[in-house]
């Protein structure tokens, strides 16, 4: 899964490649900032950050003397971030990453481009959206909250997103696969397209909004599934800019970015690979060995141990290496007891 979306470097000054007064998810606020639009990769395996891109505003990529002064190649123009995060995903689909889904917040998932960049790749994507986003259906266009407003009581479902901070993450979640007319060569689709609603069971009246995109079978299981992915993005900034300095740097220049936040990359990406090796390891390491039946039995208040040559056929020590010669040879009785005078050990 490729998870896309933003995050702020705070900044002071005016000089950093793309810094100006610009509103910040990490800050909440409008603060003098960069901003970097990034990929996630998440797998079973775990997370990590796999391409980035520094967003420059059109103050900057109008001022093309500000740019030479920054280090600014002449082939930047001005690009959004959806047109970043489409570049990204253009390029993690032409890696050697298997890609199955794409999911990120209403700022990439409202526009068109983005979602129609996924869907002719046939790469499924869940999007969250603003509750004005457009939907066409064969009855016209509809607002996506005035779609879902005539959803009946039982088409609420109460589905987990996966693990939080505070356990599972539980919401009432309504889905409904739209209509969709049969290509041009009269065959039928392999993919379709749905809409989603979540509300929380705390705040029913807040309900937030997804467009889909999925292959022909896929259960609203998988789509909430997908949808509540997103925060892994949010773990891989935390991450990495606690244990590898992603914001810690005081370079200026548009190239001394890259090199920095690349490098953070870079550690951030081998430290998720040794954790997962570590835990994999560790799982290999705590497999339950073979066990074998036992052949102590309990006769007369005591443990007897069976020492027929039978027996010692069975047992997993049999064929051990010991003394050989004639001692062995000599006959022993059919059982031993545990002592010399039978003393009870149970």
């Amino acid at each position: 899964m490729l998870i896309v979306d933003d995050t702020g470097f705070i900044k002071k000054g005016s000089v950093s490649a793309g810094v100006q007064r610009q509103y910040s998810g990490t800050a909440g606020r409008i603060e003098n900032c960069q901003i970097g639009v990034f990929a996630a990769y998440v797998s079973a395996r775990g997370r990590a950050l796999v391409d980035r891109e520094l967003y420059l505003p059109k103050p900057w990529t109008d001022d093309r003397e500000r740019c030479r002064a920054a280090r600014i190649p002449e082939y930047r123009l001005f690009a959004t971030k959806p047109e970043l995060a489409r570049a990204m995903v253009l390029r993690a689909l032409g890696s050697a990453l298997p890609v199955a889904w794409v999911t990120a917040d209403a700022a990439y998932g409202q526009e068109r481009g983005f979602r129609r960049v996924l869907e002719d790749a046939g790469v499924g994507y869940v999007l969250a959206v603003p509750k004005s986003q457009q939907v066409k259906t064969p009855a016209g266009s509809w607002r996506i909250d005035h779609v879902l407003t005539g959803a009946p009581d039982d088409a609420w479902e109460r589905i987990s997103c996966g693990d939080g901070a505070k356990g599972l993450r539980v919401y009432d979640w309504a889905a409904a696969r739209l209509l969709a007319a049969d290509d041009e060569n009269g065959e039928a689709p392999t993919h379709h397209r749905w809409v989603l609603a979540r509300h929380s069971l705390a705040r029913p009246a807040e309900i937030a909004y997804h467009l889909a995109f999925a292959p022909h079978g896929t259960t609203v299981t998988e789509l909430v599934r997908v949808a509540g992915s997103r925060w892994a993005i949010e773990e891989c900034f935390q991450a990495a800019k606690n244990e590898c300095g992603l914001d810690e740097y005081e370079v200026r220049r548009y190239v001394g970015w890259y090199r920095h936040i690349t490098l953070a990359m870079l550690a951030h990406c081998f430290l998720a690979a040794m954790a997962a090796h570590a835990f994999e390891k560790g799982v290999a390491e705590t497999v339950q060995a073979v066990s074998f039946p036992s052949p102590w039995r309990k006769c007369d208040g005591s443990w007897i141990l069976p020492m027929s040559r039978q027996a010692d056929r069975k047992h997993p020590s049999a064929g051990s290496t010991g003394r050989t010669g004639a001692d062995d040879t000599k006959s022993s009785p059919g059982t031993a007891t545990t002592g010399a005078a039978r003393t009870s050990i149970g």
